[in-house]
């Protein structure tokens, strides 16, 4: 993917954050900084996939997110003024299998009749390349709040939309999810492509 140099990718790469790909546009006009900065809702054709592996080998445990919400603002002069707000539903969890939906529903996972949001706030957004970025914020869970970082690539873009894929790994003990450990790895693996509606 051919990427101009200068300010303008500068601002779009380090707040396309947040945070499991397209395929990279191709012959697409970069955006100008007026046309980029604003303020955008995450679309509901996102798709939010978590692994858990199975230590030694196996199946692990996979899913995703039917149900989320939130939108980013990007600062086209102070990235650092740049900020995301995300939410996760856990009820709308889905797995390859309906027992395993109701397991990760249950008090032993993400505990859906007492916490019914997992929420991620960002603290600061830093450019790595030409084309990706880091993201380092507050992600709370079953009522514990710990700071995360996700690595961020910009995939897409135009005068409507931003596109990008968002990985992180993140350990589940500290969120008080440690059943299934050592059988089941205590690092969760996030791959997400997020898109941006401009509102």
């Amino acid at each position: 993917m051919m990427i101009p140099r200068g300010q303008t990718i500068r601002a779009i790469v380090s707040f396309a954050l947040l945070a499991f790909s397209a395929a990279p546009a191709t012959g697409a006009r970069a955006p100008a900084l007026a046309d980029a900065a604003g303020n955008y809702r995450i679309a509901s054709s996102s798709v939010i996939h978590f692994s858990i592996a199975q230590v030694g080998g196996g199946g692990g445990i996979a899913g995703n997110f039917a149900k989320f919400s939130g939108g980013f603002r990007l600062d086209p002069d102070n990235i650092g003024r740049s900020s995301v707000e995300f939410t996760l539903y856990p009820e709308s969890v889905r797995s390859s299998e309906r027992r395993i939906e109701n397991f990760l529903r249950s008090s032993a996972v993400f505990d859906t009749a007492n916490y019914k949001t997992v929420t991620f706030r960002s603290t600061s957004v830093t450019q790595t390349g030409p084309d990706t970025a880091t993201v380092e914020g507050t992600l709370t869970a079953r009522g514990k709040a710990r700071k995360e970082r996700f690595a961020v690539t910009l995939t897409d873009w135009n005068r409507r939309s931003i596109s990008f894929t968002i990985r992180g790994s993140i350990r589940r003990s500290p969120y008080g999810i440690d059943v299934g450990t050592p059988i089941y790895s205590n690092v969760v693996e996030f791959d997400m492509n997020i898109r941006g509606l401009r509102r």
